[in-house]
């Protein structure tokens, strides 16, 4: 199943690439891009076979969300999204749901939004907040329970798809006690307010707004029917809040090798020995990182939340975003001024690939986290910079 959806995400990225530079140029949504990847059943990728979905791996993630981000990156990061969440709500074993306590209605809840997915609805994420970023520690967002359900009031930055999801998955701390995080599925619709925000460097086109939420949800909205999962579960699985970006940058990576190829080639530059250097050192770069992230998502699909399969999602996410910056940078300075010009495909994926570095976690973090580790620390008490 993995590689039927590896093959129809191949299969589609010369068509997401064929629209990446308006959406670029204008900083608007991908609308047609979405449509293509329902048509193509990929909102179901995550989702357990027997709820409809595709049931796949994290591996097998890693390899569509690549090979999309060949076509657009921005089309891919916002896909990722969407992974993340269902790929988190389908982790959730009978086992697991049993030791953190999830009630049998909340699975049951859990199971509507994941066939949801399966027939086509997408959700986006909104955890971040200005002020705090992605810190669920640090969150203003807050809820308290109403007859019926929950009212959430506050307002998220750089959500992905604003204004265009089914649904979003809406970080908030408890009204009564703030020590509590708790993360809930909001619909679409009433109460949810998008501000025109998002004109960034690069990933122009993943129309992440700000989102302004004064909303009440049904009771089961509650993700896990239990408050104060949230941090639970960033603990647990960190290659969704860590790693899943890891694959859409080493697919603009690829992208930038590919478009450097195809501008040298045109303009009768690969004889250049300092030019064929540069895209032999940008492939191999390219190659090691996929590998890394190759190498953390066969351990999260085998041993999930281990020590040591946690240090190579760390690794993972640091490699990518500076190879991608790095090797963009590099092809770009190989093929030269005139693919600087706006609209050259170099000129924007040399933007994007800037991005990576900057996701949470940041390189920085990456790095404080992965140096604890190698000093014999406890990176998730120890390090210097705060995550969660």
């Amino acid at each position: 199943m993995g590689e039927a959806a590896a093959a129809a995400a191949r299969r589609l990225a010369p068509r997401l690439a064929a629209r990446a530079a308006e959406h670029d140029q204008a900083g608007s949504f991908p609308a047609a891009d979405f449509a293509d990847l329902r048509a193509a059943g990929l909102f179901g990728l995550m989702v357990p076979a027997e709820l409809g979905g595709a049931g796949a791996t994290f591996a097998e993630y890693a390899a569509v969300a690549t090979e999309l981000a060949r076509g657009n990156g921005a089309t891919a990061l916002v896909f990722n999204m969407h992974a993340s969440v269902t790929g988190a709500l389908g982790a959730v074993t009978e086992e697991l749901a049993e030791a953190l306590g999830v009630p049998q209605e909340a699975l049951a809840a859990r199971d509507r939004l994941l066939r949801a997915a399966a027939d086509g609805a997408w959700y986006a994420v909104a955890m971040s907040e200005r002020g705090a970023g992605a810190r669920l520690s640090q969150l203003s967002t807050v809820y308290e329970p109403v007859d019926g359900g929950w009212r959430i009031k506050g307002s998220k930055t750089f959500c992905s798809g604003a204004g265009h999801a089914d649904g979003y998955l809406v970080a908030a701390r408890s009204a009564t006690d703030p020590s509590i995080v708790s993360q809930f599925l909001v619909p679409a619709g009433e109460g949810l307010t998008v501000e025109p925000t998002w004109d960034s460097l690069g990933m122009r086109a993943t129309a992440s707004h700000d989102l302004h939420l004064d909303v009440t949800v049904p009771t089961d909205r509650l993700l896990g029917g239990v408050e104060g999962l949230a941090l639970v579960v960033a603990q647990l699985m960190p290659h969704w809040l860590v790693a899943s970006y890891a694959a859409v940058y080493v697919g603009v990576a690829r992208a930038a090798i590919d478009a450097a190829a195809e501008h040298l080639n045109a303009r009768n530059l690969a004889g250049l020995p300092a030019v064929r250097a540069r895209l032999g050192r940008a492939d191999a770069a390219v190659a090691a990182a996929q590998l890394t992230v190759a190498e953390a998502a066969r351990r999260v699909d085998e041993a999930p939340g281990d020590a040591e399969t946690n240090r190579w999602v760390w690794r993972a996410k640091l490699l990518a975003g500076t190879t991608a910056a790095d090797v963009a940078a590099s092809v770009l300075e190989a093929a030269g001024t005139s693919a600087t010009r706006r609209g050259h495909p170099l000129e924007r994926l040399y933007r994007d690939a800037r991005c990576g570095s900057l996701h949470p976690a940041t390189s920085d973090v990456c790095a404080d986290w992965l140096g604890v580790a190698a000093l014999g620390g406890d990176p998730d008490r120890e390090g210097s910079a705060p995550r969660w």
